[in-house]
């Protein structure tokens, strides 16, 4: 079907399933959210809970059809490939430790895969799941999704032109204060997975954010990490997990890094932030102000770029929705990960190649996410050494 005086094709919204993300999950809310703001998906099917009970009554009130509501996540990707009209992907919101077995049913069945990080609960199930993605003609895309705002798009392409010059510094900080005290001993759900080995990992902080700044300071810099130091640690008695890590990076080429990630500092409530020193300029973005990025040229005064305003580019442009002076937020950069997966899904259906602009991290970003993890609590248990990535 073509638009009358057009020759675009329209192309049908994307089928969307969901493994978790039932009743009371945050995440599960912002997923559909964000699936639905660019109008790309149609969410359709859903294993929405481990409990069946629950799975069913989530799916009756998101609206589901009853025969649409699975048990089990091995059940749906069972059925739904087989099915004329099933999904062509599915969100995974899960805790960590399920990432792994349900990700790999839906690869393994060809429909592609939208999955919350960090990629897995370990680097061992990290790797496994790389090769499972490797073997699938199905798409993998891992919602860091601060990497959708437009003014860190805006960063990145300054990095890649050259603004900055060669990289010197980049510095990570992601601050939070919920886990101040320890709520996951009152039985408070989203505290109680994350601060849980069994299903997080061997990180607490630093899987739960950590590996968001991470993930966006390698971003913006175009850099990798080649070996860090971690002092890694737990405040919170009792706590099994850590709330609080510092880490110091070296990264290939020679450009030196820190990063900040705690659940315990008291005033912060997301704090995420990226900076980038190069021989020519900086630049600094803060979550809070996700609409503004700072840049200093060496020896000349700060200047302040908005998204739609003077010094924004084709690469905020391209990811922006809204007039100059209306904020874009937290939702909107979590839908420019969808979107971008739904252009890619689209290629993918029509047989053509996806579009060099279209951005998204990959399940390769995810392992290094793992890996970082990992190697921070190596680190830190001997005593802050040197480890390589």
């Amino acid at each position: 079907m073509a638009i009358e005086g057009t020759t675009e094709k329209f192309e049908p919204r994307i089928k969307l399933g969901m493994v978790g993300g039932g009743s009371g999950a945050f995440i599960g809310a912002v997923h559909r959210i964000a699936s639905r703001i660019d109008d790309h998906y149609e969410f359709v099917a859903g294993a929405l809970s481990s409990t069946p009970e629950k799975s069913r009554q989530s799916g009756a009130e998101l609206g589901l059809h009853p025969s649409r509501i699975y048990d089990d996540f091995k059940a749906m990707a069972i059925r739904e490939a087989k099915l004329k009209d099933g999904i062509e992907a599915v969100s995974i919101v899960t805790p960590n430790h399920m990432h792994y077995p349900a990700a790999k049913e839906f690869l393994r069945r060809g429909i592609h895969v939208i999955c919350d990080k960090p990629l897995t609960s370990n680097l061992a199930d990290a790797k496994k799941l790389l090769k499972v993605a490797q073997e699938s003609d199905a798409l993998f895309i891992l919602t860091h999704n601060y990497t959708g705002y437009p003014m860190v798009r805006q960063a990145r392409e300054m990095v890649k032109s050259g603004e900055l010059g060669e990289i010197r510094l980049v510095q990570m900080e992601y601050p939070q204060d919920w886990l101040a005290e320890p709520i996951e001993q009152t039985g408070q759900k989203q505290a109680a997975w994350r601060t849980d080995p069994k299903q997080s990992g061997v990180g607490g902080s630093t899987g739960d954010i950590g590996t968001h700044a991470y993930n966006l300071g390698c971003f913006v810099s175009g850099l990798e990490a080649d070996e860090l130091a971690a002092d890694v640690h737990t405040f919170v008695p009792g706590r099994q997990l850590d709330d609080n890590a510092h880490v110091m990076m070296r990264f290939k080429g020679g450009a030196k890094g820190m990063l900040w990630c705690s659940q315990v500092a008291a005033g912060h409530e997301n704090g995420l932030m990226v900076r980038v020193y190069g021989t020519k300029g900086a630049i600094e973005w803060v979550q809070k102000d996700p609409n503004y990025l700072w840049y200093t040229p060496l020896g000349k005064p700060r200047l302040l770029i908005t998204r739609n305003g003077a010094g924004a580019g084709p690469a905020a442009a391209r990811v922006s929705r809204v007039p100059s002076g209306h904020p874009e937020g937290y939702l909107e950069g979590f839908a420019t990960i969808y979107s971008e997966a739904a252009k890619a899904i689209i290629a993918k259906r029509n047989g053509k190649p996806v579009d060099p602009d279209v951005i998204y991290p990959t399940i390769e970003d995810g392992v290094k996410g793992v890996a970082f993890v990992e190697a921070c609590v190596a680190s830190s248990k001997r005593n802050a050494a040197w480890v390589k990535l």
